[in-house]
């Protein structure tokens, strides 16, 4: 079956998985559905055809066919969009839609989060990253890729703890019931956590996090310290966005939750919950309904003052 009418795709990429959302002229959902990665960390290639496998997928829940995909406007959110080259390359691939504007995914989260107004979002998940709209500009925080960012984040949870756990092995610090449980993976032999470090990406690294959130939670002295660490630096960028006069700031991705409790109380009163997601994010741009936003760092911001 098919449809005449025009269609709106929006597209949540990330790094854990693609969302594809299809919804019709007045905004209702007429297919969604996930599929595998899709950032540019996997090459540009890999992360279409996630892409297309979620679109396919949701267009066959709404009942569309590929010809129909001639009257659809996509709005994508790509997570490594900023890599070098990224963007240019993903404008030359032949795509099947009517149009396609490629944004940030953490944009495409502020977007929804806030329903395109002035706001801020900052993302705790598997990595960590501030986005924030105001007067038409994305302002962009950290989020440069773990390890040498994304403080905060998930990964860098599980870096810190298995650095701990390291020293606890070597007995230059206590051994508490987290770090025990950490060198417990990997049957309490460090070499085997430093083979295992030479292959573990972000994500695998973000697999401790919910153990260390666990015992800080519980009272573990490292747990907490760890964890306060991580609540100071998502802090941090919660108040950068105030201070450049953003109120509107939502916390999202797997760890919000955990982390918000950790955080300050006057931050804490200050947060809002999202109005909706990254992919309704990405359909108000394919929809037309705001331009997209021009991009600018923190370090694109200070260098305007540079002498």
């Amino acid at each position: 079956m098919g449809t005449k009418g025009t269609t709106y795709l929006g597209i949540d990429g990330g790094g854990t998985r693609c969302r594809a959302r299809i919804v019709d002229e007045n905004g209702g959902i007429l297919g969604e559905a996930v599929s595998g990665p899709a950032t540019t960390r996997i090459g540009v290639e890999k992360a279409w055809r996630s892409i297309m496998a979620a679109v396919e997928t949701a267009a066959a829940q709404a009942g569309l066919t590929r010809e129909d995909f001639a009257r659809m406007h996509a709005g994508i959110g790509l997570a490594g969009l900023g890599r070098r080259g990224a963007e240019a390359a993903l404008k030359l691939i032949a795509h099947p839609f009517a149009s396609v504007v490629f944004i940030s995914d953490g944009l495409a989260a502020c977007l929804g989060a806030h329903g395109g107004a002035d706001g801020a979002i900052v993302v705790a998940g598997t990595g960590s990253v501030g986005v924030g709209l105001l007067d038409g500009r994305e302002i962009r925080l950290a989020g440069y890729g773990f390890p040498v960012s994304d403080e905060g984040s998930g990964a860098d949870i599980g870096l810190q703890v298995v650095r701990l756990a390291l020293r606890a092995a070597d007995r230059r610090a206590e051994l508490t019931p987290l770090l025990s449980e950490v060198l417990a993976a990997f049957d309490h032999d460090p070499f085997q956590a430093v083979a295992w470090s030479e292959e573990a990406r972000a994500t695998d690294y973000a697999a401790f996090a919910p153990i260390v959130m666990r015992h800080a939670n519980e009272g573990d002295p490292v747990g907490r310290r760890v964890v306060e660490r991580a609540a100071d630096a998502i802090g941090d960028l919660l108040d950068l966005f105030l201070a450049r006069g953003i109120e509107r700031l939502s916390l999202v991705g797997g760890l919000a939750d955990p982390i918000a409790p950790w955080l300050t109380p006057d931050l804490r009163a200050r947060l809002k919950r999202p109005d909706a997601d990254a992919a309704a994010g990405a359909l108000l741009v394919a929809r037309g309904r705001l331009g997209v936003p021009t991009r600018e760092t923190e370090h694109e911001q200070a260098s305007k003052f540079r002498i």
